[in-house]
């Protein structure tokens, strides 16, 4: 009996992400030509490895064992790719990563850009995708990098995935934008609490921040639009239609013309981390070298992870009276 580890990875893309097609496009194959080399397999194997008397492809006893088999082949390549890289110091090869708009634009074309000249053979590939769709991504191997979101007092970016390892990339402080003929009038939250907002929805980092911002201070916030792209509030901010909370990341180097972002402190800090898959091996070096560069980059921003809230700072706590 002889067994091809190639159509050995095609049955574990199956197992992953539970159905040919969906196979398929992790391995960038046609869906028959994935059906193909389960056959060619099962040829090669002499018994039934999958179960395709269901519509979702399950697998036979045979194919689960041979799957457990395919799992620690490509836990020896990944060491094997670990292990060449420390030899020579270079890395290379695909990257799939995914992330949300924000932190391509600032933090990973720019540690992209900086590979590209210490390791020229990295051929990355970026998706712009987040929350549970990049989390099943990652997971079932569709992407090796992702670049999430969350407000330090929320939910854990990776909640019941002990093989997902986070790693802190950038703390990203909150500001207060508002239209820029508020500004004279605006020196404090008491200036702002009855005015109109463009709010973030419920449970997301920056509509935590409003909350946490109208608890701490006693008002009800007017909530009188609510928006989830960055552009499209500080398009409303700049129109006058309100003030927002956003990430200082979100506003680039400078606020849009028709802003002002206010030097008021606001309560939490919306925190970036870079998730990876971890194996008994560790993570691939691509990974861990791609992650060094993204702090790097959010370092350059002045956002380096682990720096001390603008709220610890008690400067500045007089004039929110």
């Amino acid at each position: 009996m002889e067994l091809d580890p190639r159509r050995l990875r095609v049955l574990r893309a199956v197992a992953l992400r539970g159905g040919v097609v969906d196979a398929a496009r992790l391995l960038r194959l046609t869906p028959s030509a994935v059906s193909q080399q389960l056959q060619q397999l099962e040829h090669e194997a002499g018994v039934r490895l999958v179960d395709r008397s269901r519509r979702r492809v399950g697998l036979t006893a045979a194919g689960r064992m041979l799957v457990a088999r395919a799992e620690r082949i490509e836990q020896e390549l990944a060491e094997a790719r670990r292990e060449l890289a420390e030899l020579s110091g270079r890395v290379s090869g695909p990257v799939v990563v995914a992330g949300f708009l924000t932190a391509i634009v600032h933090l990973l074309v720019p540690a992209l850009r900086a590979m590209a000249v210490t390791h020229p053979e990295l051929r990355p590939r970026i998706l712009e995708m987040e929350g549970p769709e990049a989390l099943r991504e990652l997971r079932t191997g569709g992407v090796d990098l992702v670049v999430a979101e969350h407000d330090v007092d929320g939910p854990d970016p990776a909640p019941h995935h002990p093989d997902l390892f986070a790693e802190p990339v950038a703390d990203d402080e909150y500001r207060i934008v508002i239209p820029a003929d508020w500004a004279p009038s605006c020196r404090s939250i008491t200036d702002l609490a009855a005015r109109p907002w463009v709010a973030a929805p419920a449970g997301t980092a920056c509509g935590r921040a409003l909350d946490r911002l109208a608890a701490r201070y006693g008002f009800a916030p007017d909530r009188a639009h609510v928006c989830v792209e960055f552009p499209v509030v500080l398009a409303l901010v700049a129109a006058g239609f309100g003030a927002a909370i956003l990430p200082t990341l979100a506003l680039g180097a400078a606020p849009p013309e028709g802003t002002v972002a206010l030097t008021l402190p606001v309560p939490g800090i919306r925190r970036i981390t870079a998730l990876r898959r971890m194996s008994r091996s560790g993570p691939e070096p691509v990974a861990g070298t791609l992650v060094a560069e993204l702090r790097a980059a959010a370092a350059q921003l002045g956002l380096a992870a682990g720096r001390p809230p603008a709220e610890t700072a008690r400067a500045g706590e007089d004039a929110l009276a």
